[in-house]
């Protein structure tokens, strides 16, 4: 099952936002379409539909997220979406086994009256205090980025614990003495649309410890 895009948004304006999803199998598939939550928000915020359903061959289906938050959202909130193809079994297959692939997306729910923002990475500070080099989200964005963090001017690589960092969030990653000199950061940001755009530098602030 193939997402036409990679990322999906939803606009508390809207109350909803769809994709289509293709089947790419040459055999008919049942779709199954589900909502995921975070590890640090569980609030159940969106339902889908229709959460399974048979797709023909080389057809088409439309998926549908409609938001149910019981309050106005305040910031963005992040869920993840699972496609998965699941095969139908044929009376003449034998003993054929049928293979599932999952795909799993982003799902970003964008508060109403919040403007758009094509670069919430810069929004991020960054900040050495004693050992440890700490990421702070400040700003009411989503800021999706890949773990692998440069410090330079001594070209050291370190870590996030995920690749994301929510609104209102401080993330902080262990760092070794000889790199507690760093003076700036270099990030693999990714857009909100889902497509990796070129590395950001941004200065690190040093913090009494």
């Amino acid at each position: 099952m193939e997402p036409e895009t990679t990322v999906i948004v939803l606009n508390e304006a809207d109350g909803e936002a769809s994709i289509n999803v293709k089947n790419t199998d040459p055999t008919p598939a049942l779709l199954h379409s589900a909502i995921e939550d975070i590890p640090e928000d569980l609030e159940p915020l969106v339902v889908i539909t229709p959460p399974v359903t048979r797709v023909d061959a080389g057809e088409r289906q439309m998926v549908r997220f409609l938001l149910i938050a019981g309050e106005p959202l305040k910031t963005q909130r992040l869920k993840r979406v699972t496609f998965e193809g699941i095969p139908q079994a044929r009376p003449d297959s034998g003993a054929t086994i049928g293979i599932s692939l999952r795909q799993n997306l982003p799902l970003i729910l964008h508060p109403k009256g919040l403007p758009q923002h094509n670069a919430p990475w810069e929004l991020l500070t960054w900040h050495l205090q004693g050992n440890a080099l700490k990421v702070r989200n400040d700003s009411a964005y989503v800021v999706r980025l890949a773990d692998e963090v440069l410090l330079s001017p001594q070209k050291q690589k370190v870590y996030l614990p995920r690749t994301y960092v929510l609104p209102g969030e401080t993330l902080s990653v262990p760092i070794e003495t000889a790199v507690a000199g760093a003076t700036s950061v270099s990030i693999s940001p990714a857009t909100v649309y889902g497509f990796t755009v070129e590395n950001y530098d941004a200065l690190i602030i040093v913090n009494a410890p």
